[in-house]
Parts: structure tokens; C-alpha cells; sequence
């Protein structure tokens, strides 16, 4: 996509602009769906295939993969928004969205959310860091919008 994007984006064909960035939010959208579809689905398999040999430590498997798999629904938009301002020669806002998403919350998130929801709290961590930064993604998506005309 960042190729298209960056050529677009130079030439000044923002109806093309347009056109691959509404594409790629459909696709996103799909592929975070399906992903976190499928992780559901396979938690059970997936969780028997490499820690079946002890039932606890398969249940603990299961239920930590079922959570995390809850990021999958929003992990593609944040990198979707980081690779498009990159496309878009904004590394700025592309440093911005990647170092929240991958170090500033995370950080934070995985001490406090197990203080407050013991073993959970850390496989939830992923999915609160990544909501936190959709806000920030979103936002400079919208605001940024007609600057770059698509």
C-alpha cells in the first residue's frame, strides 16, 4: 500500500488517493475481523497442540489467547495509519502512532492493569494500548484528511 499511496501522493492524484485508502480500510476491516474470528476458533486447538500435556497450563493458554486475540480487531488500523502518514512522508505522526502503540502504553498499561486484574491484566494490555492509540490514529487520520486530500 505505501508505495501507491507515496506515488499517488507525489503525482497529486488524490482521486486515486481516495480510491486506495478506501480500499485499504476494507480490507483492514476483513482481515482484523477474520483474524480475530479465527483466534477464537483456534484458541482450543492451537493452545492442545503446544500445552496439551498439562490441563491447567492449557485453560491459562486458552483464555490469555482469547483475550489478546481481542487486539487483532484494532492492530491493523494502527499500523494501516502508521504505514499511510509514513507513504504519506509524515514520519512525524507515523513515529507518533508506532512509538504509543509499541512502548509508551504498553509500558504503562502492562503495570498497572495487573494490579488491578491480576494475570488477566497483562493479556489485556496489548488490547487497551491498542484502543488507546486508535483515539490518536483516528485523530490525525480525520484532521489530516483534507491536507492530503484523500
Amino acid at each position: 500500500m505505501e508505495p501507491v499511496v507515496g506515488f499517488n501522493y507525489g503525482a497529486g492524484n488524490h482521486s486515486e488517493l481516495k480510491n486506495v485508502y478506501g480500499k485499504s480500510k476494507n480490507i483492514i476491516f476483513v482481515t482484523c475481523l477474520g483474524m480475530f474470528i479465527l483466534s477464537e476458533i483456534l484458541s482450543t486447538p492451537l493452545a492442545k497442540l503446544y500445552v496439551g500435556y498439562d490441563d491447567n497450563l492449557m485453560k491459562l493458554t486458552e483464555n490469555a489467547f482469547r483475550i489478546y486475540s481481542v487486539s487483532f480487531l484494532i492492530v491493523g488500523i494502527n499500523i494501516f495509519a502508521s504505514a499511510f502518514f509514513t507513504a504519506l512522508n509524515n514520519g512525524k505522526v507515523s513515529a507518533i502512532i508506532s512509538f504509543t502503540r509499541t512502548f509508551a502504553f504498553q509500558v504503562i498499561i502492562v503495570m498497572v492493569l495487573p494490579l488491578i486484574f491480576g494475570i488477566n491484566g497483562i493479556w489485556w494490555a496489548t488490547a487497551v494500548a491498542e484502543t488507546l492509540t486508535l483515539f490518536i490514529s483516528v485523530c490525525f487520520l480525520v484532521r489530516q484528511k483534507n491536507g492530503y486530500g484523500y
